[in-house]
């Protein structure tokens, strides 16, 4: 479902400070104090007595909000390929460099409004550049975080390019004549 990497991060967060109960199994939750009532609904979250009245029990019974998102999106073409983890993200970036290749890294989110705008265009230069592999990393997943920490990567879109296993451009954010202009410069063949 859309929203939820941004939803239950805050949800959790919130859940952590205010609310006496959270349950993601079908087992009974019963809050920390007697005035609330017994709730047998699976990912049901009962707020704190004090909080209006509409609003004392919220039955979030979804079950998205119980698993991460496993696929975030579909790779495209078959030149952009998903990185999953930073383990993946090591072997591919030690491929590119050993073996002096040129590669784009793409940072996006699914939640993304301007990844959305630049993704089609990318899908379109991937084609255009075929001898250039796209590396598609979705920061929402589970297991980049490291590999995020360790690059700065700190707004999305983000585009590393390499050119002959060497970091030579980076673009931050949607920018899609400057992406053009650096894909046609280090990517032309001048054959």
């Amino acid at each position: 479902m859309k929203g939820n990497s941004v939803i239950r991060p805050f949800l959790l967060r919130w859940s952590q400070r205010q609310l006496r109960c959270v349950s993601s199994s079908s087992r009974s939750c019963e809050s920390a104090s007697s005035d609330h009532k017994k709730i047998s609904s699976p990912n049901a979250i009962v707020f704190p007595a004090n909080s209006s009245a509409s609003t004392q029990n919220l039955h979030l019974s979804s079950p998205s909000l119980q698993f991460k998102r496993a696929l975030s999106s579909t790779s495209g073409p078959a030149n952009i390929v998903l990185i999953n983890s930073d383990a993946e993200f090591e072997k591919v970036i030690k491929d590119v460099q050993g073996k002096s290749l040129d590669r784009i890294f793409y940072f996006t989110a699914v939640w993304c409004g301007p990844c959305r705008v630049i993704s089609p265009v990318i899908t379109e230069l991937s084609e255009k550049f075929a001898h250039v592999g796209v590396h598609k990393i979705d920061i929402d997943q589970e297991d980049i975080g490291n590999t995020l920490r360790n690059l700065q990567i700190s707004s999305v879109p983000t585009l590393h390019f390499y050119q002959n296993g060497k970091k030579a451009a980076e673009i931050v954010g949607a920018d899609v004549a400057r992406l053009k202009n650096v894909m046609e410069t280090l990517y032309s063949r001048k054959d």
